[in-house]
């Protein structure tokens, strides 16, 4: 889906998996600052819309998400995850219900798969799954603001901000009304400070949530019944995950940032020591400077000097190894 937004000035799009947005508009570092604010507004219209109705959505949803689901009060934010039999992750929902139908965001073009693994799943229950991405448009209000939203539109409200709901066909009105609009690039900088993972980003095919600390956020450890809990419940009460999320502060005289993938070794060990890591995300944050989010061996020294490819790291714990 690709944004009418990317007609306003100075906008530079996106590639890669977040293709049909804005990766900024002109001056990334006053775009991240604007966020931290809590002003303006971020484009996210690229993310896919799917909403749940009926009778049953909640029950039914409940049954296979890792999130307590089944007596969601309307209007209250929540995240769950769909697994494998595994236990890998496969899919990431940010949800709310307002009170007739459960509503989620999740990765552009992953909405798909989403549907036709809910639709397998339906047998007797009474819900209907619909793809709604062509008709709404998510955007994001950054925590802090004071913007009214518009009446009617579902809002998934966060300690982060507020995910809006948006009838597709309003979003150039809404950009005029409520900016000025930050890019991917801010949003994303600021996801890589809170130390908040992404799918797609963080996750390869082997990722279990303990990994990333997708545990209580995401994975309610007093529910069991959905695809992959045994997974979830051996890792928490008789083991370790095999990686762990950390966050890099990266050598700030790098020109280059190391991009997603590369490879991390131990400084100690030199470029040419074993690979314990790789990087997932890194950004230019306004006030950090160069940051990222890798994953590596649990039993990765929590003090250990680092190497991305070439770029030097100081690590800080997210999950505990």
């Amino acid at each position: 889906m690709k944004s009418p937004l990317l007609s306003l000035p100075g906008a530079v799009p996106a590639e890669g998996a977040d293709e049909g947005v804005a990766a900024h508009y002109g001056d990334l570092f006053r775009e991240q600052r604007t966020l931290a604010d809590g002003t303006g507004f971020v484009d996210l219209s690229h993310r896919g819309v799917v909403a749940v109705t009926g009778g049953d959505r909640l029950s039914w949803l409940h049954l296979l998400l890792t999130q307590h689901v089944s007596e969601l009060p309307a209007g209250e934010a929540t995240e769950a995850l769909i697994l494998s039999a595994h236990g890998h992750i496969e899919h990431a929902l940010y949800l709310v219900d307002d009170g007739t139908t459960v509503w989620a965001h999740v990765e552009p073009g992953t909405q798909e798969a989403l549907i036709a693994y809910l639709e397998s799943m339906k047998f007797f229950y009474r819900v209907e799954v619909a793809d709604r991405t062509e008709d709404f448009a998510v955007v994001h209000l950054p925590a802090g603001s004071i913007a009214e939203v518009p009446e009617d539109v579902v809002v998934r409200e966060t300690a982060y901000g507020r995910d809006l709901f948006l009838p597709r066909a309003g979003l150039e009105e809404f950009a005029a009304a409520y900016g000025p609009a930050a890019g991917l690039l801010a949003y994303e900088a600021l996801r890589v400070e809170h130390h908040r993972p992404r799918l797609g980003f963080e996750t390869d095919h082997r990722t279990i949530p303990h990994e990333l600390g997708w545990i209580g956020t995401a994975v309610h450890l007093q529910k069991g019944c959905y695809r992959g809990q045994e997974t979830v419940a051996r890792v928490q009460n008789l083991g370790k995950p095999p990686r762990r999320l950390v966050f890099l502060h990266l050598d700030g005289s790098e020109v280059h940032l190391p991009a997603a993938g590369t490879e991390l070794r131990l400084a100690d060990e030199g470029p040419d020591g074993r690979k314990i890591g790789f990087v997932t995300t890194s950004v230019r944050h306004y006030e950090l400077g160069p940051v990222a989010l890798a994953l590596v061996k649990r039993n990765v020294p929590v003090d250990a000097r680092l190497l991305a490819g070439d770029t030097a790291a100081a690590q800080e714990t997210v999950v505990e190894p």
